[in-house]
């Protein structure tokens, strides 16, 4: 890269994307990978090298560890402190504790939370800062938050608050930034999203160029890539999920033109090899360990084998037991489980409390409703439609026992739809169960009105902690195994 000097200016922005509380090192091929201690200490190496640097979160700290969820991301929040990013976006699960413990939370933060479009609907009010302005090295690097659409869904209960609903909205308000602050002689100017890699895409290319957006940075996703996807000729990048690694910018900045001269990405792993360990942050982690063990670490049961949950968007192993377990919980004619409500890609053999925590954070009610066989065979091919095997980030379901789909992706056609080995017929009723997220998402999930759902029978809650139902299911059970493939074919 040419050498920096007082037209071109060296920048480093470090990024991280859907933490998800995955706070501990692991050990692969005999070696430590990832963990918010050496992640933290590879930041401060690179600020120690390359004095013009930044580090970003582009959303989703909270979720996927229990020291997170016991503390509602108090803890997380604690933790982040000391690792001590310059700005962090909001991303869709910040909003899980609900949007008033959000807020708290935000004061409890050192440091800057930015997000452009959550707003009071009333009066159009922004709940945070939509922008930060940072001077750095003799430059000023604009970053503007825009969050998930899912937030709407999120916060359905806070009938007060809103957000965007399309990117082309989100767009209109990157510019409005754009033309306010470009004033005050921004060199750069980050995007940081957390709408997912495609939307990421949408979104540059409804940029105007003259708004001067160098970069999106992005999560939503848990996309990795091997370089920057250019759009628009906006460089749009995302870090995968975790702590496992780290994206790394380093840009050579022309201060005159306010434009990239020169520019290297690159996705940097997090093991032992290159990353050393900050021994105060290890520490605080391990004292919120060591409190969530003495409370939460009792084994539940011994699965017959470890039990896998690699993809969203396919049938899995730990989605059929936990699908069955509330089936059997329950006695309803089929569950649909959410995918993404599991949250790690293995469990067991012997698992504790606190691994069922981690792997199924999400403590909500189950709603029991009733379908028509026409309602079900709709509500299932929206789920399989062609938008999700694009790489859209669309709700997909596990099935219960007994549920069988084979479906054809060119004819988009079903050519089996059965339950209990018999064919679903049209005006056949069927119980369904669904988690209150997901009962609560109907039009967008399934393609359904709820009203057309409710004339069927009446809607009841069975249980108001699905979690605890799991619990229970794994505690009376014991060599518990499933192995996927025969409930979902997609050809």
């Amino acid at each position: 890269m040419r050498t920096p000097d007082d037209r071109y200016k060296k920048l480093t922005l470090l990024h991280s994307n859907d933490m998800h509380g995955d706070f501990f090192s692991e050990e692969l091929d005999d070696s430590l990978v990832g963990g918010v201690a050496m992640l933290s200490g590879y930041i401060d190496s690179v600020r120690s090298e390359e004095p013009n640097t930044l580090y970003c979160v582009a959303g989703d700290m909270f979720r996927g560890s229990v020291i997170d969820s016991e503390y509602q991301g108090i803890s997380t929040i604690e933790i982040m402190n000391m690792l001590a990013p310059d700005v962090v976006t909001l991303g869709n699960h910040e909003t899980d504790y609900g949007i008033g413990h959000l807020l708290f939370l935000e004061k409890c933060a050192k440091f800057p939370i930015i997000n452009a479009n959550l707003r009071v609907k009333t009066n159009g009010t922004r709940l945070f800062k939509p922008y930060l302005i940072k001077e750095i090295g003799g430059m000023k690097v604009l970053f503007i938050g825009i969050l998930t659409e899912e937030v709407i869904a999120q916060t359905r209960t806070d009938g007060l608050i809103g957000s965007f609903v399309d990117i082309a909205e989100a767009a209109e308000e990157v510019g409005k930034i754009c033309n306010a602050y470009n004033s005050l002689d921004v060199d750069f100017t980050v995007l940081l999203t957390h709408i997912g890699f495609e939307e990421d895409k949408k979104l540059a290319e409804r940029l105007d160029p003259a708004w001067s957006v160098d970069v999106i940075i992005g999560g939503h996703s848990h996309t990795f890539i091997d370089r920057p996807e250019v759009v628009n000729g906006i460089r749009i990048v995302q870090a995968g999920t975790g702590t496992d690694g780290i994206g790394r910018f380093d840009i050579i900045v022309d201060t005159v033109t306010n434009r990239i001269a020169e520019c290297e990405w690159r996705y940097v792993p997090i093991n032992a090899a290159n990353c050393p360990t900050d021994k105060a942050i290890e520490a605080l982690i391990e004292s919120y360990k060591s409190r969530t063990d003495e409370k939460y670490g009792r084994v539940l049961t011994k699965l017959n084998r470890r039990l896998t949950h690699p993809a969203r968007t396919q049938e899995t192993e730990l989605g059929d037991l936990f699908a069955d377990a509330l089936r059997e919980s329950f006695g309803m004619d089929l569950m649909l489980l959410g995918s993404g409500s599991i949250r790690a890609e293995a469990l067991g053999p012997i698992v504790m409390l606190s691994d069922l925590i981690e792997v199924f954070p999400y403590d909500d009610a189950v709603y029991v409703l009733t379908v028509s066989g026409a309602q079900l065979r709709h509500m299932i091919k929206h789920m399989l439609r062609d938008e999700v095997w694009e790489g859209a980030h669309c709700e997909f379901y596990q099935f219960s026992e007994g549920m069988r789909v084979v479906y054809s992706r060119k004819d988009h056609e079903f050519k089996e739809f059965s339950l209990g080995g018999e064919p679903i017929d049209d005006g056949r009723m069927i119980t369904v169960g669904l988690q209150n997220f997901h009962y609560n998402n109907m039009e967008t999930a399934f393609d359904v009105d709820p009203a057309d759902i409710a004339r069927n029978a009446h809607v009841r809650i069975v249980s108001t902690s699905c979690r605890q139902v799991i619990e229970e299911y794994l505690t009376a059970n014991q060599h518990l195994d499933r192995h996927a493939g025969d409930r979902l074919i997609v050809e």
